[in-house]
């Protein structure tokens, strides 16, 4: 009998706790400091036909920001790729979205306000396909609106470390679905072009690509994006962006785990490609899946070890 015979995982897996549960039964402590003070790090990693997507990329990211958050979980990189094989063969899913998570903690000496005495954990989980926009929106183009407010400052919280502080994407999103947008970008104070909630932006303008330099995480997919142009030879470079920059693009794309590359027909009120996905976006786009066919960066599920 295996463990899928006695627990329900068809609607994705977790591990807490040293255990492997079903998603739903997935908790932490209300007294965890990555729940009462955001002070947690995670990474997310896509499984897309049975095969983790730059795995490794993303395990290198997450060491980095596990090290820039001065967090140690009890558990080796190693482990760790087994734990996250593990949830999805137990979910039995070909198409997911994983994600790995080290909270500080609760304190191992009750009332204690250091953040050396807390317990470092490690959580992950496999659920479903995630699409950052959904995949009718994708066919005609996302919509973007620019946020009122600011991102914040990378000297407060450091952009490149994969963090939970959504509070000025949250606000970007809610005034962006009231004016019927799909999603949010925002400036940083100076007025440069940062990045959206879970994604990378890019524009085109006279054939050449951009995307900003500031104020971002160093996506994956991003990066993916910028390999997949050279490959293309098409001229991409990673550069300051402000508003009017965005006015004068051509055509526009996100990048994100959570999708891949996601085309943009519209920013604020500026209207590309005649309202749909521009033809080199649909390319690069294209281009993306077809190497995903071909197993480029792709690491196998272990499905027949789920016994």
């Amino acid at each position: 009998m295996t463990m899928a015979d006695i627990k329900d995982f068809s609607k994705g897996a977790a591990f807490v706790k040293d255990d492997y549960v079903p998603v739903a039964e997935a908790q932490i402590s209300i007294l965890d400091w990555g729940f009462s003070r955001s002070d947690v790090t995670y990474d997310v990693v896509h499984v897309w036909h049975g095969g983790f997507f730059r795995l490794d990329d993303h395990l290198d990211r997450f060491e980095r920001s596990l090290h820039a958050m001065r967090l140690v979980p009890p558990y080796s990189r190693d482990e760790m790729k087994v734990i996250l094989d593990r949830c999805v063969s137990l979910s039995g899913l070909r198409e997911s979205y994983v994600a790995m998570i080290s909270t500080r903690g609760r304190p191992k000496i009750f009332g204690s306000r250091r953040p050396a005495d807390c317990a470092n954990t490690f959580m992950a989980y496999a659920v479903p396909w995630i699409d950052i926009v959904p995949k009718d929106v994708q066919e005609r183009g996302a919509h973007i609106r620019i946020a009122s407010k600011q991102r914040i400052s990378p000297e407060a919280v450091d952009p490149t470390v994969k963090n939970y502080h959504w509070g000025d994407f949250t606000q970007g999103l809610l005034e962006a679905h009231d004016e019927d947008f799909d999603t949010t970008l925002l400036l940083d104070h100076e007025g440069y072009v940062t990045e959206g909630p879970g994604f990378n932006v890019f524009i085109i303008r006279d054939g050449k690509i951009f995307t900003p330099d500031r104020g971002v995480l160093e996506g994956i997919t991003r990066k993916t994006a910028l390999e997949l142009c050279a490959l293309k030879n098409i001229k991409a470079e990673i550069a300051p962006l402000r508003y009017e920059d965005l006015m004068a693009a051509d055509e526009a794309f996100c990048t994100s785990t959570a999708g891949g590359i996601v085309p943009v027909a519209k920013i604020d009120q500026h209207i590309m490609s005649n309202g749909r996905p521009g033809p080199l976006s649909t390319m690069l786009r294209d281009f993306y899946w077809e190497q995903h066919r071909a197993g480029w960066h792709v690491t196998p599920v272990s499905y027949s070890l789920n016994i």
